[in-house]
């Protein structure tokens, strides 16, 4: 049912046939790095770990970032009965198993269980419902951990009861630190090969690594095995190693929206420097560029609209272009929409107006429409009045007759109103003039 053995003490020996990234997982609170906003010297949460007295968290963030760590911390504080399984292996059989034993432990010993829950995320609704009544009743405490938001991925009723943690990724210097506390620990690191590595290579590894110390302290394990002892890891060789890196991406979660998003307020914000990145970020990650290209359609009527009517077409050409040639080639035709989108004169008049018009049409009377503009294809028609009164625009001097064509409910009602920004300077110059030929 464990996850992972009982965490060893400082004073027991390393195996050291264990992954470096395992055996170099820190062993106290005060070797745990990159988390001092959460656990740092007289944070809550560590006082309620050292204390003994933790209520049922969530920790959330990406790979790498010390969540199973901190379980193994919290693992060995407690005075609880501590119990840990993955969701990936666990179902409901082995969850109602650990419930039962669980309430066993508080009512025959009054000793409360700590449930340590990997990857919770993985469990379906059911299977979180089952941790609900014992976590109220107080026979477990539990700790979830997850790379997924959880206001999507825990139930509402089991997160309404917990506190979550948001993990950072770990930055430059904190992983930095890390690999050098590997290279200098002749117990549990690299310490005896005595390798030359500097500060430039140090600093790779952690950009590679983005964030995750698992990543990182796999990268110099490999470096080490391939230079081998009193060896040199230099910036060649970790460049040499790392090959591409694997971005931190997930095109059915959080981090899809999140790069999707950053891409659209960046045009929005006419940066361009920042709209090209932000689409790289996406592109290099795998992600669907027809789907990139839906979105860049999307944002030219959306945020652009007629103060650049070309705009659109520009998008239109774009996923054309990218259904024609495929990727990689396609990138650069993306990236060439992505700038003009981002550089265009911007107008959510075209999208305003749709909405407002939207909104009368469904929460308003729906009117018929004026006899003026219905056709009158029958004679039964014509009797009725069907077209009576309606007057061809091509017929008046200006193009333009004085006719009223909104329902009788919405007469001279506005709803696009263009902006003094671009194409619409001169829309809005031609509407005054139109609309003020229009009957009162």
């Amino acid at each position: 049912m464990n996850l992972f053995d009982e965490p060893s003490s400082p004073a027991e020996p390393t195996d050291r046939s264990a992954p470096l990234a395992e055996r170099m997982r820190p062993r106290t609170l005060d070797e745990f790095v990159g988390q001092d906003a959460l656990i740092g010297p007289g944070r809550p949460l560590r006082r309620a770990i050292e204390e003994d007295r933790l209520q049922s968290i969530i920790l959330w963030g990406p790979p790498g970032t010390g969540k199973t760590t901190l379980a193994r911390l919290i693992a060995t504080a407690t005075r609880a009965h501590f119990i840990a399984f993955s969701a990936v292996l666990a179902g409901i059989k082995e969850i109602r198993a650990v419930m039962s034993e669980a309430e066993e432990a508080r009512r025959r010993r009054g000793r409360r269980t700590i449930l340590f829950v990997d990857e919770i995320h993985r469990f379906n609704k059911a299977q979180q419902d089952a941790f609900l009544p014992r976590v109220e009743s107080g026979d477990i405490v539990l700790v979830g951990a997850t790379t997924e938001n959880p206001s999507f991925e825990v139930n509402s009723a089991l997160l309404s009861r917990s506190k979550v943690y948001v993990l950072k990724p770990l930055g430059i210097d904190g992983v930095v630190t890390i690999l050098q506390r590997a290279l200098d620990d002749k117990d549990r690191g690299l310490g005896d090969l005595q390798l030359q590595v500097g500060s430039d290579a140090l600093a790779g590894i952690a950009r590679y690594a983005n964030g995750d110390a698992r990543v990182a302290l796999n990268l110099l394990e490999l470096a080490a095995a391939t230079r081998g002892s009193g060896g040199t890891i230099d910036t060649a060789l970790v460049a040499d190693l790392a090959q591409n890196r694997a971005l931190l991406y997930d095109k059915t979660g959080e981090e899809h929206y999140n790069l999707i998003s950053a891409l659209h307020k960046s045009m929005r914000n006419s940066d361009p420097d920042a709209s090209v990145y932000w689409l790289a970020r996406m592109l290099e990650s795998g992600e669907d560029p027809l789907y990139v290209a839906r979105r860049l359609v999307r944002f030219a009527s959306e945020d652009i609209g007629n103060a650049d009517p070309q705009a659109l077409t520009v998008a239109v050409a774009a996923k054309e272009a990218v259904h024609f040639i495929g990727m990689p080639e396609g990138n650069t035709a993306l990236a060439q929409a992505a700038i003009y989108l981002a550089t265009a004169p911007k107008s959510n008049a075209v999208y305003r107006a749709y909405l407002e018009a939207a909104e009368a049409a469904t929460q308003e009377i729906a009117e018929p429409v004026p006899h003026h503009l219905r056709n009158a294809p029958t004679k039964l028609m014509k009797e009725l009045d069907y077209g009576k009164g309606y007057k061809y625009a091509h017929d008046e001097e200006a193009g333009v007759a004085d006719m009223e064509c909104l329902p009788p409910a919405h007469r001279n009602r506005l709803f696009y109103e263009p902006t003094d920004r671009g194409f619409e300077v001169e829309i809005r110059e031609r509407l005054q003039s139109l609309r003020r030929r229009k009957p009162n």
